[in-house]
């Protein structure tokens, strides 16, 4: 680099320092000392090594970059403005303020060039791993012509202790994701001190185990051209992931804060930034200083990769036009839904039949698998038992990952926030398998899911107290209610199997993530599911069982008033329409509401709710799990608040009330009618 570039580019770096200095200081919160310590790095990465458009940030075949460390977002924008992503100087003064561009954080969606929601330690780290799995796959499926790019990571010694960095780093390793390459930030300090309080791992041979590749470069965080070396070095290596072992001092340049524990947080002592600003030969009375010669040497980095971009993009023309049907594939691939009449690929399920919904699952992830180019995915060591099971379209493995099914093993943690990843970064559309007593496990990316809009589809089975004989271990009973209150998610409980079928068109044709639960225990197909299904579950929830006698006019129905609405999801769908059968010999006129989905039924209008729920009516919910809840819908409800028990599952379920003569027995009471 000639020599008058290189002064340009530490002077990026130092401007970069008084950025992060100026918008903590500003913000009076935020996380100074690291972002100080790896200005070098994210110069590097941003002007040497990472093939981007900044004019273009979500072109599909850029670098990705994961900032795990998401504390250390001001690293992250300061770089960003300063390589043309959009980002003003004003953004950096609104640093941690409502509304603005610069959150605490970073947030997919709110941030140009920002690529995942980071901030809870260690999903970072296990997004990046997801999208290396999209990356190779899309890669090996439609050809380096079309896919071919990196996922960088930097990650803290707060990502390497949580346990789902563990996981993910041990997938990543079996699967041999080698176009991955991930910084560690060895500062040794934590907020309660040095890291020796609390670790004494092996980095070095812990990721040696996982078989990764590991870089050592030693106290190297100032040393532009080190960092470069060991960045291409992991590049190099292609069949493993690297690691890079990068040992820094935090809080750089401070003489005050260096290497302490107080440079994790803010530094806004005005005296000490005057100081540093000082020593970076940056004026100290000055803020947010951006020399234009400084700028404009950075955002020729930020635009180098537009010939990159056309580049791409004619090759993309002449491929989609060599061969129209792959194109057709990778553009629904891209857009995160099917082909043109996918869905009508979906089975469907005559009344009568009786059915598991995880076996429903199973068919139709099967049936709709070409239609949904995007669909990939796996269990956490459980595919025959909960249905997803994509292992027919071909199991990725280190050497083919052409195929479509992941084996993510015993790792739930990191399973769902792989999935994350893979969602954001663009071309999948990955769904996951487990128990849902297990969703624990995976609250985390679930809810980072819903925060970033990822649109993954979690699917857990053994959805109930009918699970049996193991016992209340593995009967979930609070995880629905739990899912359930999380925003910007959309929970499925199907009734049977037509149900099952209706969840995963809307989950595909609609935005954002998903959970559809599902049985372990066979159950009936519904009269009426057949043809009513697919516009209830995408209305969260409909009639399914009128008040009326089966003869009387369907026009009817809308003016009707019952005696009492019978409302349930999942299994208990079929109790409540026993129970209905049972109060129609007592003379009462009972409704029957199937309600799949809350959260797409809340979203209706007033008027349209009251269609299916009349407020005026009594009610009563049944259901299989807590009743936390149910009160918004419902006078009386007929759920499970306490754990289970381990029995034959018919003989729980009857132990604890699920049966139709007890929603009769219900019903009854809630009219003040004996029985």
């Amino acid at each position: 680099m000639p020599e008058a570039s290189q002064s340009l580019e530490q002077q990026a770096v130092d401007v970069a320092r008084g950025l992060i200095l100026d918008a903590v200081a500003q913000a009076k919160s935020g996380h100074t000392g690291t972002a100080l310590a790896l200005a070098p790095l994210a110069q590097v990465l941003y002007g040497r090594v990472m093939k981007y458009d900044a004019s273009e940030p979500g072109w599909f075949d850029r670098d990705r970059l994961v900032l795990s460390a998401g504390h250390a977002s001001m690293l992250l924008y300061s770089s960003l403005f300063l390589h043309g992503f959009g980002l003003t100087l004003d953004d950096l003064r609104a640093f941690r303020q409502l509304g603005s561009p610069t959150p605490g954080h970073p947030e997919f969606g709110q941030t140009a060039g920002v690529e995942v929601t980071t901030g809870p330690l260690g999903q970072g780290f296990a997004n990046g791993v997801g999208m290396a799995i999209s990356e190779r796959n899309l890669r090996e499926r439609f050809g380096a012509e079309v896919c071919d790019h990196w996922i960088f990571g930097i990650c803290s010694d707060g990502d390497l202790e949580e346990g789902v960095s563990h996981e993910a780093a041990s997938l990543a390793g079996h699967l041999g994701l080698g176009k991955m390459v991930y910084v560690y930030d060895d500062n040794r300090i934590t907020i309660d001190g040095a890291t020796s309080i609390a670790l004494s791992d092996d980095v070095v041979a812990r990721f040696g185990a996982y078989g990764w590749q590991v870089v050592e470069i030693g106290d190297a965080a100032n040393d532009l051209d080190a960092l470069e070396y060991a960045l291409r070095t992991g590049m190099a290596e292609t069949q493993r992931p690297t690691l890079v072992m990068l040992r820094s001092h935090i809080g750089y340049p401070s003489k005050r804060f260096l290497d302490t524990s107080a440079a994790h947080g803010a530094i806004t002592d005005p005296d000490e930034i005057a100081a540093i600003k000082s020593d970076l030969g940056l004026d100290p009375g000055a803020t947010f200083q951006a020399p234009a010669d400084v700028v404009e040497f950075c955002r020729l980095a930020g635009r180098r990769g537009a010939t990159e971009r056309r580049d791409w993009q004619d090759r993309i023309a002449a491929w989609s036009e060599a061969d129209p049907e792959r194109a057709v594939d990778f553009d629904a691939a891209l857009a995160g839904t099917g082909r043109t009449k996918w869905a009508a690929h979906l089975p469907r399920w005559e009344t009568g039949e009786s059915v598991a919904t995880r076996k429903a699952l199973q068919k139709c992830l099967g049936a709709i698998a070409d239609g949904v180019p995007g669909l990939i995915g796996g269990s956490a060591d459980l595919t025959e038992s909960t249905g997803v099971d994509l292992t027919a379209l071909g199991v990725l493995t280190r050497d083919d990952f052409s195929g479509r099914g992941i084996h993510f093993g015993i790792r739930e943690h990191a399973m769902g926030s792989a999935a994350v990843g893979m969602a954001l970064h663009g071309g999948s559309l990955p769904v996951t398998g487990t128990f849902l007593v297990f969703s624990d496990y995976m609250r985390p990316p679930i809810r980072m899911a819903a925060l970033s809009g990822a649109k993954a589809l979690f699917c857990f089975s053994h959805d109930s107290i009918g699970v049996g004989e193991d016992g209340p271990t593995h009967q979930p009973v609070e995880h629905l209610a739990s899912l359930r209150i999380i925003p910007d998610l959309n929970v499925y409980r199907p009734a049977d199997a037509n149900e099952m079928a209706g969840a995963i068109a809307a989950h595909i044709e609609g935005d954002g993530p998903s959970v559809i639960l599902a049985t372990r225990q066979n159950l009936p197909v519904l009269e009426g599911t057949l043809s009513l299904a697919a516009a209830g579950v995408s209305a969260g929830a409909y009639i399914l069982r009128s008040e009326l006698a089966p003869d009387a006019d369907p026009a009817l129905q809308a003016k009707s008033t019952p005696d009492v609405v019978l409302v349930a999801s999942g299994s208990e769908v079929a109790l409540a329409v026993a129970a209905a059968d049972l109060l129609e010999d007592d003379g009462v006129a009972a409704r029957v509401v199937s309600m799949p989905c809350w959260e797409r039924f809340e979203v209706l209008t007033a008027e349209e709710r009251n269609a299916v729920l009349p407020s005026d009516v009594p009610t009563v919910a049944v259901e299989a799990a807590s009743s936390f809840g149910w009160d918004r819908f419902a006078d009386l409800v007929i759920g499970i608040d306490r754990f289970g028990a381990s029995a034959p599952g018919g003989v729980v379920m009857e132990t604890f009330g699920f049966t139709p003569a007890a929603v009769r027995s219900g019903a009854l009471r809630l009219l003040g009618r004996s029985e």
